[in-house]
């Protein structure tokens, strides 16, 4: 049995390998981040009891890690190359792509060739959704605001392109101008409107940036991973932003578990 560990600021996603996938994930303890005990936590609250052939850990401070596990391996895989080795099995990718890992914030890694950049990231994503959200709603559950925001309408906390000129250039008159712009006047309105209006706002951003970079790079695909590009409000968002340039967003229902995914079979030479 081998066992791959994501150590995120929000999650610790875990996946067991006992010739196939079980896929876990737990809130995140920070006060155990990068110390031994963090790996008995989690295997304590997996119940994992059986002999482990080899621990995969990234994230957070798992280079701090101890490189054992009482008589077991730990093999420390860098962030990026496991962000890199996880969208290239989950997508089957080749050897030139964009990867958008939007997770607690944002990191934009190229694959290119045999090797993986780190191109930069923003620090924006699910983290920044759920502390606006309990500023604005006083709910700061992601799931539970994509839920709400679902049932919203932003155009009463938006203001659009239509709203503010009768043109711009070749931009659609329904895509934004002010994110929260309505608010200036008229203050929040319901939880439903501002978590829909912050879940797409969480979302274009993310998506410009993506964008930025695919035209850099000069690719028409970007291919994303992360729990919160999953969410529909944000990954509506994305796809918006995405749009205005022609290109294509792709997603993976298991795109949470890429890190973790990553680790686990990760190739120096992907």
């Amino acid at each position: 049995m081998k066992v791959a560990i994501d150590f995120g600021i929000t999650n610790t996603d875990v996946i067991i390998d006992r010739g196939s996938h079980e896929f876990h994930s737990m809130a995140s303890n920070s006060l155990l981040s990068g110390k031994e005990e963090v790996l008995s936590e989690t295997f304590k609250a997996l119940k994992v009891t059986n002999s482990i052939e080899r621990i995969f850990v990234t994230g957070g401070k798992s280079a701090s890690l101890p490189s054992r596990y009482k008589d077991t391996e730990v093999i420390k895989v860098a962030e990026i190359d496991a962000i890199a080795a996880g969208a290239k099995q989950l997508f089957d990718l080749n050897q030139n792509a964009l990867i958008v890992s939007a997770g607690t914030g944002t990191a934009c890694v190229w694959l290119n060739e045999s090797k993986c950049t780190h191109l930069g990231g923003i620090a924006v994503g699910g983290g920044t959704f759920e502390g606006l959200g309990k500023l604005l709603t006083g709910n700061a559950n992601g799931l539970e605001l994509n839920e709400f925001g679902t049932k919203g309408n932003r155009r009463k906390i938006d203001l659009l392109i239509n709203d503010v000129v009768t043109e711009l250039g070749s931009l659609p008159g329904d895509i934004t101008a002010v994110n929260f712009g309505n608010t200036k006047e008229h203050g929040l309105d319901t939880m439903e409107n501002v978590s829909a209006s912050l879940g797409n706002m969480i979302g274009e951003i993310i998506g410009t940036t993506a964008a930025l970079y695919a035209h850099i790079l000069q690719l028409q695909d970007v291919y994303f991973v992360g729990r919160t590009a999953n969410l529909s409000l944000i990954r509506e968002g994305i796809n918006s932003r995405l749009a205005l340039s022609s290109l294509n967003g792709h997603f993976h229902e298991n795109g949470g578990y890429a890190n973790a995914l990553g680790a686990l079979n990760f190739n120096p030479s992907l």
